[in-house]
């Protein structure tokens, strides 16, 4: 949409204000390119756990039976289990992997995942609602072990995934080092940067395959928003520069052309992409490390403590689930080294069971400290000249901006919302020192979250000031108001930290006084990779502290 010469911004958005009411009223947010294929998907939510069935019937499949014991336990199957599992099965080692969330097909023609807005229990881990990212609520949808699983604390909501492939399912694939200078202010010298960049960031990339944006792409219609925010960003006195992303640039050129049912092109990631266009770690490291014929991935198995045994083993209590959510069976599985892969919330919810249970007694005072959310926060402007197309999900461009607290922005996409009202978005981190710790409580069987109320001050007005600088270069409003604000930090997608190196763990992310228990994944992170996306950092990391694990034979 273009402003025209005559008429106010402000008469503007008040039209486009009660337009977007209109549609939303009407039910018409969210709508987006036709499939090329429906299934017979019913027209209001829920859409019924027999719809899910009919449109993905493999999720359905008998999962892998873990042997009763296994010499390793890799718990999750995100970035950094993933990658341990495959190097640990490449050493000659017998692995079981233990993934909570459902196994997910894919393919170019048929609905695989939900779309943003129109959500049904495909996208949501037991849940029965959700907020998105534009403000607006998605549900009632039907209780189901969909992929993303939105965990609520007081003043904050972290974003994780429930799958096989973990993270890589529901991110935005950019993957990315963060500079040098940012990398050494969050890691503090627990970490050095010329071995990452030497040798861990290449092996990573060597696997995922991230790769920038190609030009005619680039130039597509569904990446209109994108040239227009990189204008924007120039117009500011900003220098965007190209990011990579896990794209499978062909299987988007499928969808250009229509060869493929829209996915990535009409804006889904947050709940996978059903073509595969996402290069997600199912088309990488997960299926190398299966062909190894070492490596048992068994998905619908959660893990619900940890332990030792009398004998020096470690025990694994672990729950069998159907796709609705039902335990089918209950577990008790025995390793005798067991590397922890659920993310930063799972795996600090496991160790601080184990301390307060006593399960684990030789945890030290540490675990549960340095959390943090990557200074993650989402930037909305509404009224930019948007051409009345859908807006893709990949990422083009970055900014950095080193003003206030030293910080990146992408160039992001607005999930869900109709194509003409012109809405522009961005993903903002920063380093921001905020730092919360957790709390278990044994009579609830839960954790708590230490965020305070309002989060973040600093990180909030660092982006403010960026995203009203490129807001009047680009002559677009701040804000989509009523529905979300200009900037929100009231969730992540980037929860770190709970088993920091260094402390929980040595410097390889061996678990001090725990021989033979390791932490692989985000968990080890002080919070913050640099005002970065974490992937490609938890990938390197994983693939550096195994290698060592390896070689010493541990």
């Amino acid at each position: 949409m273009t402003i025209e010469s005559g008429s106010s911004a402000g008469d503007i958005h008040n039209v486009k204000r009660r337009k977007l009411l209109q549609l939303a009223a009407a039910g018409l947010v969210g709508l987006t390119v036709p499939p090329l294929a429906t299934a017979g998907r019913a027209g209001a939510l829920p859409i019924g756990v027999d719809s899910i069935r009919l449109l993905v019937p493999e999720l359905w499949a008998d999962p892998p039976r873990p042997p009763d014991h296994t010499p390793v336990i890799v718990i999750g199957s995100g970035f950094g289990a993933s990658a341990a599992a495959l190097r640990l099965a490449q050493a000659g080692t017998d692995v079981t992997v233990l993934e909570r969330g459902l196994r997910w097909p894919r393919d170019p023609r048929r609905e695989i995942f939900t779309a943003d807005m129109t959500a049904d229990g495909r996208g949501l881990w037991r849940q029965t609602s959700f907020t998105n990212i534009t403000g607006l609520p998605v549900g009632p949808v039907d209780y189901f072990g969909g992929v993303l699983d939105t965990t609520r604390y007081e003043n904050l909501s972290v974003w994780r995934a429930a799958a096989v492939g973990g993270g890589s399912v529901v991110y935005t694939g950019v993957t990315i080092a963060p500079d040098r200078r940012y990398f050494d202010l969050s890691f503090g010298g627990r970490l050095g940067y010329d071995e990452m960049e030497r040798t861990w960031y290449p092996k990573a990339r060597s696997m995922l395959l991230p790769s920038i944006m190609p030009a005619d792409i680039y130039n597509s219609p569904s990446f209109t928003h994108s040239r227009v925010w990189d204008d924007h960003a120039r117009r500011a006195g900003f220098t965007p520069e190209p990011v990579d992303g896990n794209w499978n640039w062909n299987v988007v050129r499928d969808e250009i052309s229509g060869h493929s049912r829209p996915s990535a092109t009409v804006g889904a990631s947050t709940f996978g992409n059903s073509n595969g266009a996402k290069h997600d770690l199912t088309q990488n490291y997960i299926p190398q490390a299966e062909a190894t014929g070492r490596a048992r991935v068994c998905h619908s198995h959660e893990v619900a403590s940890i332990g030792t045994e009398s004998s020096g083993r470690y025990r694994v209590e672990v729950r069998r689930l159907s796709p609705e959510g039902e335990v089918l069976e209950i577990r008790t599985l025995t390793c005798d080294k067991l590397v922890l892969g659920a993310g930063s919330i799972g795996t600090t919810e496991l160790l601080m069971r184990a301390q307060a249970t006593g399960a684990l007694a030789n945890l030290n005072e540490f675990v549960g400290r340095g959390w943090g959310t990557n200074g993650d926060a989402t930037m909305t402007r509404s009224l930019g000249p948007i051409a009345a197309v859908s807006q893709a999900s990949p990422c083009a461009s970055r900014i950095t901006d080193e003003t206030n607290l030293p910080l990146t922005v992408e160039n992001w996409y607005v999930p869900g919302v109709p194509t003409d009202l012109g809405f522009l978005a961005s993903l903002g981190m920063t380093i921001d020192p905020l730092r919360a710790d957790f709390r278990f409580d044994t009579a609830t069987d839960s954790m708590s979250l230490s965020w305070p109320k309002g989060g973040s001050r600093e990180t909030v007005e660092s982006l403010r000031a960026v995203n009203n600088r490129m807001a009047q270069a680009g002559r677009t409003v701040v804000s989509a108001e009523p529905f979300t604000r200009d900037v929100d930090d009231t969730f992540t997608a980037h929860p770190l930290g709970g088993a920091v190196l260094g402390d929980v763990t040595d410097s390889y992310g061996r678990v001090k006084g725990h021989p033979g228990l390791y932490v692989v994944d985000g968990a080890l992170i002080p919070g913050s990779t640099g005002a970065a996306n974490p992937s490609l950092t938890i990938t390197a990391l994983a693939e550096r502290n195994i290698a060592k694990i390896i070689a010493d034979g541990e």
